[in-house]
């Protein structure tokens, strides 16, 4: 049963739930008034009461500490936005975690949360689902453009949470000056680790593969040798796998397919970044950001994602798209982007889906924004099409005409209004009917000449 908590009362998290580490955190908000846009963020703070680097303001431009202890989560329900914090991986640097909501522009739009109600923090457990606490702001604002909902603070080695509901007229920028005492702009993205260090990286990554999880390590062997087929040895990319949670899908987590699959993307995650992590993605009638799938916890992570996921029905391929783009990309925060944008590493998306979209118009229009961001996506569909894969003894066999369940994706090459093919489609009517290996050529069918193609154009370096 949740603790409901009200304004300055504190609640001692490590006292009452010893044995839980990992933790949700949701802020949400309600507007009464159109055109409100929206941000909620977190300052990880030292004992100096200061962020002791720019990369520790987690927000929609930096989504991860550098400590891998607080996870922004992509959240397609307005008035929402969730993060996952594991207590276990807080830097002993960090004694403090402010959550905040602020509003963009709100004083040059004349816009404050004296128009917001319905605001809340909470704290879950991401395992069980059971909602721990719960913080309701009541005050009424007037002028105020940014809100302090809550504190996580350590206090006797212990993990306290001080409900706050404090509010200020200076914006996102005021909390910059006070947490950063050069008033810190956003960080930019980093540029890729030096060859040598990155090499060093992947081989302390795959030591630990083969002692801890030798079955992902055979997995990681079978990658590589694909990407060496295509010349991608050396090659760096960012991992994505966004995965079809419907219920005619069922099935497929209910048997472990959709898990063992997934394992098999990380895999190729670890052999394009040696960060071991894969970021998931579920959608049905809308989308949500699960966090990231890593070579620690990779252990039953779809199937916790999947009862985790808190969606509508349908079929909807633009929210989960534009949740992406924007996770990556955020300038354009999955909106219109019509010139080129280019980027030190590109970003892999495997897109796993049983039907048709509902949103056909949307997600064209997706993948025509995107196709000016250096992001590549490669479409499974799970069933019939003119694209089927059939396994054969000797490995890989071609795509047969027949009836399609997936008319979209199949007329991908031909979607006009895009800088560049940004696209690759293939279907199998059992996702564990290919061989590993053919799996991994599979992926690599388009993706080096979009590379090619991605640098030409000014996508990528």
């Amino acid at each position: 049963m949740t603790t409901e908590l009200t304004k300055g009362a504190r609640f001692n998290l490590s006292q009452t739930y010893p044995h839980v580490q990992q933790l949700q955190i949701e802020v949400g908000w309600s507007a009464t008034k159109a055109g409100y846009d929206i941000d909620g963020s977190v300052f990880m703070l030292g004992a100096n009461g200061l962020i002791p680097a720019e990369e520790y303001f987690v927000f929609y431009n930096n989504a991860r500490s550098p400590d891998r202890a607080l996870q922004r989560l992509e959240d397609s329900r307005e008035g929402r936005q969730s993060f996952m914090l594991d207590l276990s991986q807080i830097s002993p640097v960090i004694t403090e975690l402010v959550f905040v909501v602020t509003i963009h522009e709100g004083v040059e739009k004349k816009q404050s949360f004296g128009h917001i109600d319905q605001a809340f923090m909470a704290i879950s457990n991401p395992q069980t689902q059971e909602e721990l606490a719960r913080y309701a702001l009541t005050e009424a604002f007037t002028s105020e453009t940014a809100l302090e909902f809550g504190r996580i603070y350590q206090k006797g080695g212990q993990w306290r949470f001080h409900a706050l509901g404090q509010g200020y007229d200076s914006g996102l920028q005021g909390f910059l000056d006070q947490y950063h005492q050069e008033g810190a702009t956003p960080p930019a993205p980093p540029p890729p680790a030096p060859e040598s260090t990155r090499r060093a990286k992947a081989v302390e990554l795959e030591k630990k593969l083969e002692k801890e999880a030798p079955l992902l390590f055979d997995l990681v062997k079978k990658a590589d040798i694909s990407l060496q087929k295509a010349n991608l040895t050396n090659h760096q990319a960012q991992v994505a796998l966004c995965l079809d949670v419907s219920g005619s899908m069922y099935s497929l987590y209910h048997s472990g397919k959709i898990q063992r699959l997934a394992e098999k993307i990380l895999a190729l995650g670890c052999r394009f970044d040696d960060d071991g992590a894969i970021k998931i993605f579920l959608f049905a009638g809308n989308s949500q950001d699960m966090g990231e799938m890593t070579v620690e916890n990779f252990h039953n992570f779809i199937g916790q994602a999947q009862n985790q996921y808190r969606g509508s029905g349908g079929t909807n391929y633009s929210p989960a798209l534009q949740a992406i783009r924007n996770t990556y990309f955020p300038d354009a925060r999955g909106g219109n982007r019509r010139s080129p944008l280019k980027a030190n590493v590109p970003v892999y998306v495997m897109f796993v889906t049983d039907g048709q979209p509902f949103d056909r118009d949307p997600s064209e229009q997706q993948l025509q924004w995107s196709s000016y961001e250096p992001i590549f996506w490669q479409f499974m569909a799970i069933g019939k099409s003119s694209k089927d894969v059939k396994s054969k003894r000797g490995g890989i066999l071609g795509f047969l005409s027949g009836g399609s369940q997936f008319e979209f994706l199949e007329n991908l090459d031909d979607l006009e209004g895009r800088y560049i093919d940004n696209a690759d489609f293939f279907s199998v009517e059992d996702p564990e009917a290919i061989a590993d290996q053919d799996l991994y050529d599979l992926l690599m069918t388009e993706y080096p000449n979009w590379l090619k193609t991605a640098g030409d154009r000014g996508l990528l370096p």
